[in-house]
């Protein structure tokens, strides 16, 4: 499955206020959406320090998987809200970190290094 068709089959299941309306706040709910599923990514992750020793088992390589889909799927919703398409996100992200790699900017602080 490639962005495009993510983004065309999770916006069939998506059910949420002004969705699709182009309302200023229609991105509102999925990008509450994101921040709130990308802490409980973190959550599984700190479990792995605090009940596993820092060993990262399947269960919870499992687990964090599934959070990671949440993840992908409340970005696929701002992203359309947005009138976004995933594949230019990702196109436009790989040309910035490549050309920070060219560079040396890679490391460092600041959106336009």
């Amino acid at each position: 499955m490639d962005f495009k068709e993510y983004q065309k089959l999770s916006k069939r299941t998506a059910n949420y206020p002004n969705i699709g309306t182009k309302k200023e706040d229609a991105f509102l709910y999925p990008i509450l959406g994101l921040a709130g599923e990308s802490g409980e990514v973190v959550e599984k992750i700190k479990k792995i320090f605090r009940d596993d020793k820092g060993v990262l088992k399947e269960e919870r390589k499992e687990m964090i998987k599934k959070e990671l889909g949440d993840v992908l799927w409340y970005l696929a919703q701002v992203a359309t809200e947005l009138n976004l398409s995933l594949d230019d996100i990702a196109k436009s992200n790989i040309k910035k970190l490549s050309s920070r790699l060219i560079r040396g900017k890679i490391s460092g602080n600041g959106d336009e290094r």
